[in-house]
């Protein structure tokens, strides 16, 4: 890819992920290129961002299981 090719897609990234931020989807600039190059490489956006949401939700019932056992063993202490 040439400087010029680059400045572009770099520009490009950045004005999608102030968009991004504007709809508050908490996506980093690094995930959204990875999310980005999925959806050119043919990848179905919306079955993409049902893996993502699905992904967020586990991850939310982990961190709040993690939690509820740290407050367990906090009040055993």
């Amino acid at each position: 890819m040439d400087h010029v090719a680059l400045q572009e897609a770099n520009e490009a990234l950045d004005t999608l992920h102030q968009i991004s931020q504007i709809l508050d989807t908490g996506l980093d600039k690094e995930t959204l290129s990875i999310l980005i190059a999925l959806c050119e490489s043919g990848v179905n956006p919306e079955a993409l961002a049902a893996v993502v949401r699905e992904l967020r939700r586990e991850a939310a019932r982990l961190k709040s299981e993690q939690s509820k056992q740290q407050a367990a063993k906090a009040s055993v202490s």
